[in-house]
């Protein structure tokens, strides 16, 4: 029997996005589709891909492959920078290879040119008030060129995803998204962490659970979004059980500074 999801955090926009979610990038062909399926059985119901992975229609696939409901998935795709003047195109080609009517989060990929081109951003409000798309957002973006977007369409991202663990822990960034209403999503959570740190091996064996996973547990205390990417039914089971512990304030502030560590 599936379990549910650990967690949601509640965006800006009032919709509700499970904390803990698949990233797909790499999960091609019918190993991807299996590995995506899997997690849907697991009790998954946050699914990343983009134009630029090349597996939306695995993707599609796999949700139909479940059995579970459109409705219950949540479900983000992403525009690639280099299909700038193309977006409507782009979005219309993403709903069709994964087989909905829309997307729970459509986000730039990059900024264009590391530019952070309103004129693009207001093809992603105009389809959010089209209903192709529920939420926007944006990943890989900077303050400055989420405010710059913000101020000139009166429209702010609802997410930002970007590379995020505990060797990336920024609290002045965090904060700064925080008090923008915008939720921070990390991507490669565990890919960027050195899980044989002595801080997470420790915390890991207090609870009886793997370093990985007090990564991710992390990201709940602080209410980031992760959404680590495995192609393995035993490590996406892992990854998905980080309901049954929780850490303490000062050991979430232990994690917290390894940032700090040389």
């Amino acid at each position: 029997m599936a379990r549910r999801n650990p967690a949601v955090t509640t965006l800006a926009d009032g919709a509700e996005m499970p904390l803990i979610g698949l990233g797909t990038w790499s999960l091609t062909g019918q190993a991807g589709r299996r590995a995506i399926a899997d997690a849907l059985e697991i009790g998954y119901r946050h699914i990343d891909t983009a134009t630029a992975y090349g597996n939306q229609r695995e993707v599609g696939a796999a949700l139909v492959d479940s059995g579970v409901a459109r409705a219950e998935v949540f479900l983000t795709t992403k525009c690639p920078p280099e299909n700038v003047g193309r977006e409507q195109e782009t979005l219309e080609e993403s709903l069709a290879q994964l087989g909905v009517d829309y997307v729970d989060l459509w986000l730039v990929h990059w900024p264009p040119a590391g530019q952070s081109r309103p004129d693009v951003w207001a093809h992603f409000v105009r389809a959010q008030q089209d209903g192709l798309v529920r939420s926007i957002g944006v990943s890989n973006y900077s303050i400055a060129q989420i405010d710059e977007v913000s101020n000139a369409c009166g429209v702010a991202p609802v997410v930002n995803q970007i590379p995020w663990s505990p060797s990336r822990y920024d609290a002045e960034l965090a904060a700064a998204l925080n008090e923008r209403g915008i939720v921070l999503e990390g991507y490669s959570p565990l890919k960027l962490t050195d899980l044989a740190n002595p801080v997470l091996l420790e915390i890991a064996r207090t609870h009886g659970v793997t370093t990985g996973q007090v990564v991710l547990r992390w990201h709940l205390e602080h209410g980031f979004v992760a959404i680590p990417k495995s192609a393995h039914r035993g490590r996406l089971e892992e990854n998905f059980a980080v309901t049954n512990f929780s850490l303490s304030a000062e050991e979430t502030a232990r994690v917290d500074a390894i940032a700090h560590q040389r």
